[in-house]
């Protein structure tokens, strides 16, 4: 099965890069037990001309390897490339375009309205940040964060 998986992933880098375009240089990168390493993904964007890289891992809650084997890893591959800045974003966490993944794969239409939910998904009584980054509040207060920054 892990063959079919690397596969999977060589898919999701060429989709990401056809929907991004030419002004992006996506590769992709495996942490362990397949290449291209986390270290030759890193060489081949700055080959390909990168000099800001954002490392995406490909998992879907914040776990060990997304919060702090990946962020060591990259930050390991960055040294030979001072001049290149990067940086690692989250694990998918609670997204609403998943959720809408989920349901098409179970058959179900999303309620009519359900996109404009407001608020927390967060179930109540659970712990504040319980969502993790994905969470709705904490995306509007970054970008009110953001935009009061930038003006």
């Amino acid at each position: 099965m892990k063959a079919e998986a690397n596969h999977m992933l060589d898919c999701v880098g060429e989709l990401v890069q056809r929907m991004a375009g030419d002004s992006a240089i996506v590769r992709i990168a495996h942490m362990e037990l397949a290449e291209p390493t986390i270290a030759q993904g890193f060489a081949e964007c700055v080959r390909a001309g990168a000099t800001d890289v954002v490392a995406f891992p490909y998992m879907l809650s914040p776990g060990k390897h997304s919060t702090r084997d990946i962020p060591r890893m990259v930050t390991e591959a960055a040294a030979p490339y001072p001049g290149v800045r990067f940086t690692v974003t989250t694990a998918f966490g609670v997204n609403e375009k998943l959720a809408e993944v989920v349901l098409d794969r179970a058959g179900v239409q999303p309620s009519p309205g359900s996109a404009d939910a407001a608020g927390c998904v967060r179930p109540a009584g659970a712990p504040e940040r319980f969502c993790g980054d994905g969470c709705r509040e904490i995306s509007a207060a970054r970008a009110t964060t953001g935009a009061a920054r930038r003006a």
